[in-house]
């Protein structure tokens, strides 16, 4: 059974082709770039371009499995090529997001509800992994902590349930190695909800390095992300924000259920990773 990974230069996927190598299972690396790429020895890497149907037919040959990132962009081709080359599973790293009302048309569900609807449309089996927050997102703060500045939140008390990436890896192993588990739908969340002051609090713990958290306005924060995320995505993530400040996010024990253990906690998270958080 040969397992093609896309978008191996990402967090989920770069710490799952490892798992499923010293797992003993056989494992192609694909990526954009694949020369950019430094997967363990053994494990071949490809060019697999999610935007160029192109790459598809060499990626997937003799492939049996696949974990796909939602870029929709040309997904009906995509898993065309899959069917054709005989790939019996997919494993799709969607968002919790995909479970909100407004999904088809929300920037930041958009593109996950198109490849889900995409799969479900498609003969193919699919496992849909919905993770929520991610404990790297922490990382959007590393410089506040090195240069000294305040953390400038514009909705604080926002509440999330961050999940770490390896967490997500394990997952992905088990519904990719387990056929009991395979064709559900599954929302991955870490163990507890935690504001976004909360968890800068956690990570200056973990850092040793005091940090204050500035509350700013909307407008502030969507300009000071403007040169990196879109305007309607910064627009989305506020509202977003603003419907869950004060809120707990809500806490699922699938993680668990895939993984065989407890979720891991943003404190474990941020204690290995303080040192991006030092000055």
């Amino acid at each position: 059974m040969l397992t093609l990974v896309t978008g191996c230069r990402g967090r989920v996927a770069s710490a799952l082709v490892p798992l499923l190598h010293r797992g003993g299972h056989a494992v192609r690396a694909g990526s954009r770039n694949p020369g950019e790429l430094s997967p363990p020895d053994g494990v071949p890497s490809t060019a697999c371009d999610l935007g160029d149907p192109g790459t598809f037919a060499a990626a997937l040959e003799g492939v049996d499995s696949v974990f796909l990132y939602a870029e929709p962009s040309h997904i009906t081709e995509f898993l065309a090529a899959a069917q054709t080359a005989g790939v019996a599973h997919i494993v799709l790293l969607s968002s919790s997001s995909v479970l909100a009302p407004d999904a088809g048309s929300n920037p930041i569900a958009a593109s996950h509800h198109a490849v889900e609807q995409a799969l479900s449309d498609s003969p193919l089996t699919a496992t849909l992994l919905r993770p929520g927050a991610f404990a790297g997102n922490a990382y959007q703060w590393s410089e506040s902590f090195r240069s000294g500045r305040p953390v400038e939140l514009p909705y604080p008390h926002s509440g999330t349930s961050p999940i770490d990436e390896t967490d997500i890896a394990e997952a992905a192993l088990a519904v990719l190695t387990d056929a009991r588990l395979q064709g559900s739908a599954y929302h991955l969340t870490g163990p507890e909800s935690l504001t976004a002051a909360e968890q800068v609090e956690l990570l200056a713990a973990a850092a040793g390095s005091p940090v204050t958290v500035h509350t700013v306005s909307r407008a502030a924060w969507k300009a000071s992300v403007s040169p990196f995320v879109p305007a309607e995505i910064a627009e989305a993530l506020l509202d977003y924000w603003a419907a869950t400040d004060g809120s707990a996010a809500e806490v699922t024990g699938d993680t668990a259920k895939l993984t065989g253990r407890p979720a891991s906690t943003f404190a474990a998270w941020a204690s290995g990773h303080a040192d991006a958080f030092r000055a």
